[in-house]
């Protein structure tokens, strides 16, 4: 629950950070660069975060970061309510926010398959995905009318006090120390992580697809201009609110797809090969995406992003099966930092390129051209992998080995 709350906060600011952007700015490239500055924290605290995670008590880690991420909503409020707000603000803000996200995303990933039996990690991991696509569909719909109608500084805090909300609810979970196996944070610690992740080939393959996927063909940096080139028949104008209704339906028809499939995600369970539905529902992402930059329908736009969404979401949810079902407890946070960097790193710098490509060539082109190189780097992939399309859950020798286990301590 609390996790729910701020999410859904987290996607107000999701929303009008780039609509400040824009609007002070009127840059696509300046909206790019969002991804830019939010890569660094997310390299080096991605990985140091997992080393916390297997080594100090989750739950705090978690109240900390949230504890940060009202601040930093703060900080964006108050520039907000300036006569004249400030532009770098916005930079500085997303890359602690980076940071901070980087630190508390392999505590709380780590946490699940401590608390939830072996055999319910794949409904687990559809209602994790659950949280996400609820705050992602539900925030950018008021976000949209409040920036549209009261202004950021409504939205800013709104996500502001969602914070506050989830940290006096987050205090209250009980204490997740360390596994007494794990290791101190340090270098050698994260070595350790990375030199397992090497040795796990499946592992590596579904890390390589996300991040193909998501550099390539994630369009968010970009929305807002592809709204201002769509010729919506319940657009009144240009510059006003129905803009911002545009924009809002743009951003949560990927979260609404995801939603979509995870509201039906029973089947995932009944499903052994984890790693080829990673490849498929990849490849398929891509080609919604490029359909979408082809559309010069607003209403077909949405269907295809609202597709878009849900393979990405049937991707999402392979990939945690694998990696909640087979790595060990003593790992799990390191390994969930490396996770972290493949699915934010992508659409991280793949807002770098999607703002460099509509300055260059256009919005449309940089939006379709996206989806088909994600397709061929996802056809690719399959081929230079083996290990990831072979992946069975009944047969894999890390599952069984985390599988007994997880038994035995129950005994």
């Amino acid at each position: 629950m609390p996790g729910l709350i701020s999410n859904f906060g987290s996607f107000l600011t999701f929303v009008a950070l780039p609509v400040q952007l824009k609007d002070l700015t009127d840059s696509a490239a300046a909206v790019g660069a969002i991804g830019a500055v939010e890569l660094i924290p997310l390299l080096v605290f991605g990985l140091y975060g997992g080393a916390l995670a297997d080594a100090w008590d989750k739950r705090k880690l978690i109240v900390w970061t949230e504890a940060g991420q009202g601040l930093l909503s703060a900080a964006l409020l108050l520039n907000a309510l300036l006569p004249h707000p400030a532009v770098w603000p916005l930079y500085v803000v997303a890359a602690l926010s980076s940071a901070l996200v980087s630190v508390q995303r392999p505590a709380l990933d780590s946490l699940w398959p401590r608390i939830v039996a072996h055999e319910h990690l794949p409904a687990a991991a559809s209602l994790n995905s659950f949280r996400w696509t609820v705050g992602g569909v539900a925030g950018p719909a008021p976000a949209g009318v409040v920036v549209a109608y009261a202004g950021l500084g409504w939205a800013y805090g709104a996500d502001l006090l969602t914070f506050a909300v989830s940290v006096a609810l987050v205090v209250r979970i009980a204490a997740s120390p360390a596994s007494h196996e794990a290791a101190r944070p340090s270098l050698r610690a994260i070595a350790e992580g990375a030199r397992y992740a090497w040795s796990r080939k499946e592992l590596l393959g579904t890390y390589a697809v996300d991040l193909a996927a998501m550099f390539l063909a994630m369009p968010l940096a970009v929305l807002p201009f592809l709204a201002d080139d769509l010729d919506a028949e319940w657009s009144l104008g240009h510059g006003g609110p129905p803009q911002a209704f545009k924009a809002l339906g743009e951003y949560a028809s990927v979260p609404l797809g995801a939603l979509l499939v995870s509201l039906v995600s029973g089947w995932t369970a009944r499903i052994h090969r984890h790693g080829r539905m990673v490849v498929l529902s990849a490849a398929l992402w891509g080609l919604a995406i490029a359909a979408a930059g082809t559309m010069g329908n607003v209403w077909l736009v949405l269907l295809f992003l609202t597709v878009a969404g849900g393979c990405d979401m049937v991707s999402g949810i392979f990939r945690r099966i694998m990696w909640n079902q087979t790595i060990p407890d003593e790992l799990r946070g390191r390994l969930a930092g490396i996770e972290l960097l493949s699915y934010s790193v992508g659409p991280t710098v793949g807002q770098v390129r999607s703002g460099g490509f509509a300055a260059w060539w256009g919005v449309r082109t940089s939006v379709w051209s996206g989806g088909v190189l994600c397709v061929g780097a996802v056809g690719l992939l399959a081929l230079g992998l083996p290990k990831l399309m072979t992946y069975d859950a009944r047969t894999d020798e890390h599952a069984a080995r985390v599988r007994d286990r997880r038994t035995a301590a129950q005994v």
